[in-house]
């Protein structure tokens, strides 16, 4: 009878336990904390320090293989939800390490991924039947319900940002996953193809989209550090964001997933944004440079290859030492679905 309220009458308890025996409880007990004012979360704000967490994951290298593992994964847990294998209510986040000759078995889940490399290069992922070799900087999908492998061929550890939308689709309990019959699945079609078809301004004649999933899974971080600098060139920043974009589906022009968006920000030199909220909680990882962000009254002094954690509504601003590059994601996309986003200058 743990939902039968202790503050009330005597009689009031009394019809709570005869209603407890039903599986039924009074909407008006719990009513304020089910339609709360603004968005109360469970979320906290928090920095992880990549000098600090990097000796974990790289310490794992050594007790398990990433075919033993089938993906080697420190996880980033909320402070505020530890235990539940998430960043923010509706999204996981963890740092995948691949070791050179490794290979992490190809599989496919309804989860929605992306990675964005963080340390290393020379690996690469493979997406139904297509490889892509990663660099630090780029940004790279692995859509829902398509086979996916990870290998290094280098010489060189490969440390990536895994970001899923692994609590949303247990929400739905609409998870499911398949191993390939093969440790790794073979190429079908040649390095860069996606990008040839789909991310030159151009599509395939007749193309018509299969799903809101963006065709093309890699964006390389060399030409979106490109236009990013030109954008600087070509105008003030914003007062909150800097010079920001987010991800797009060449196809449609929406978010390259249905479930997560990704975004792009360079802060100048000496940039002190304006305090901003918006409801989608978001994962930032610094490419370069070093700030602070302040997030609520909290302050997070950040450095290249840090991750932080902005949660629903929390009021954010971000001030760069030197010129920052950040990159970030969040489930805006299902919010603007469902009529529900929203975003405050402040």
């Amino acid at each position: 009878m743990a939902s039968v309220p202790q503050t009330t009458s005597n009689a009031r308890q009394d019809l709570y336990r005869r209603m407890d025996k039903f599986n039924t409880a009074p909407l008006w007990e719990v009513l304020p904390a089910l339609i709360p004012d603004t968005p109360a979360t469970r979320c906290k704000p928090y920095l992880w320090k990549y000098k600090e967490v990097r000796p974990f994951i790289t310490e794992a290298g050594k007790l398990i293989t990433a075919k033993e593992a089938i993906r080697r994964v420190l996880v980033l847990e909320n402070p505020g939800m530890r235990g539940e294998s998430c960043i923010t209510q509706s999204l996981y986040a963890g740092l995948q390490l691949i070791l050179p000759g490794e290979i992490a078995p190809s599989h496919r889940h309804s989860q929605s991924a992306l990675r964005f490399i963080v340390e290393g290069a020379g690996a690469y992922t493979a997406v139904d039947g297509e490889r892509t070799t990663m660099y630090p900087g780029d940004f790279i999908i692995t859509p829902s319900w398509t086979f996916h492998d990870h290998g290094n061929p280098g010489n060189a550890p490969v440390i990536w940002l895994d970001g899923l939308d692994i609590p949303m689709i247990a929400f739905f309990d609409a998870g499911f996953a398949e191993r390939y019959p093969e440790e790794v699945q073979p190429p079908v079609r040649p390095e860069g193809d996606a990008q040839s078809r789909y991310g030159q301004n151009l599509l395939p004649l007749e193309y018509q989209p299969a799903s809101r999933t963006t065709p093309v899974f890699s964006y390389p971080y060399e030409k979106t550090r490109d236009a990013l600098s030109r954008l600087q060139r070509a105008g003030p920043p914003h007062p909150s964001h800097g010079i920001k974009l987010q991800y797009a589906n060449p196809a449609t022009g929406g978010y390259p997933m249905p479930t997560i968006a990704a975004f792009i920000q360079l802060l100048p030199a000496g940039f002190q944004g304006r305090r901003h909220r918006s409801t989608d909680g978001t994962v930032f990882s610094v490419v370069e440079g070093r700030g602070r962000s302040k997030i609520g009254t909290e302050v997070f002094e950040w450095s290249a290859k840090d991750v932080f954690v902005v949660p629903s509504w929390h009021e954010v601003s971000h001030e760069a030492h030197d010129e920052a590059v950040l990159f970030s994601f969040s489930d805006r996309p299902v919010q603007k679905a469902l009529g529900l986003w929203r975003e405050e200058e402040l």
